[in-house]
């Protein structure tokens, strides 16, 4: 049949990337301490098009996905580098969002139960085969926090505003190295005024309660805190960090922001 997607095209615009969203797919993801586990995950993914190309192959992305879901375990590189190979392209871009799930213990009573984690795992190849290729791998996190207002603290004969936050973060690491999922939510928890639990008794509110009021954070504290903790860990190449306070006595968020590397 006549392949209209190979047809020439002559208005001399190459497409950085093109692909198909939102493919909803099973992957096999590695746990710390823990077997690997078949999550749910929505796919993003595209290969760069040249001018000449009126279009890409759209089915040849669903094809590579679902023969690299069912690997034992998931490999982002070796997975965009059967894509460009299969579409004929220079460069490649794959990512997948998923909700990982963490067991909990209550910080006073220590009862579990599963908090959830909105994360990404994020795969860009370029120039393909070629002396300059580079391949970049990016874990994303996104912590939900509580943060109480210092300034709230101050002025107020009792009692401050505290609010729900989001940390979100995107590491990059050299290939030989690994950085866990479990680790990298521990460690932006701890930069907050007060962690979050899937499950409180009225011991565990007590203590979040008063650990809060007695740990104070502006969204810049707790950005500056993540900052330092990244750039203290060898195994980082760069990052981006973005705080989102939600706040309680505005309708508006107060958020900070940071890259680097």
């Amino acid at each position: 049949m006549k392949d209209v997607q190979n047809q020439s095209d002559s208005r001399g615009v190459e497409i950085q990337k093109v692909g198909i969203k939102d493919f909803e797919l099973p992957i096999v993801i590695q746990r710390k301490d823990a077997e690997d586990k078949v999550i749910y995950a929505s796919a993003t993914c595209g290969v760069t098009l040249p001018a000449h190309y009126k279009g890409t192959h759209m089915s040849r992305f669903v094809e590579v996905l679902n023969e690299w879901r069912g690997k034992k375990t998931l490999d982002i590189k070796n997975c965009v580098e059967a894509m460009v190979e299969k579409l004929d392209a220079k460069s490649a871009y794959l990512k997948f969002d998923f909700k990982y799930f963490i067991d909990k213990k209550s910080p006073v009573t220590g009862i579990s139960a599963p908090m959830c984690y909105d994360c990404t795992f994020e795969g860009v190849l370029d120039n393909y085969q070629e002396e300059d290729e580079e391949y970049r791998f990016f874990l994303g996190v996104k912590v939900p926090v509580t943060t109480l207002c210092p300034c709230s603290k101050e002025i107020s004969n009792y009692g401050a505003h505290n609010q729900r936050a989001i940390v979100s973060v995107k590491v990059t690491y050299p290939e030989d190295e690994h950085v866990w999922i479990e680790d990298l939510v521990s460690r932006i928890e701890k930069t907050a005024s007060s962690e979050l639990y899937p499950l409180l008794k009225r011991e565990d509110e007590k203590y979040v309660t008063e650990h809060a009021y007695d740990n104070p954070k502006f969204v810049e504290d707790v950005l500056r805190d993540v900052v330092l903790m990244l750039r203290n860990d060898d195994k980082i190449d760069s990052f981006e960090v973005e705080c989102e306070s939600l706040e309680s006595i505005h309708n508006h968020s107060a958020w900070a922001y940071q890259q680097e590397g």
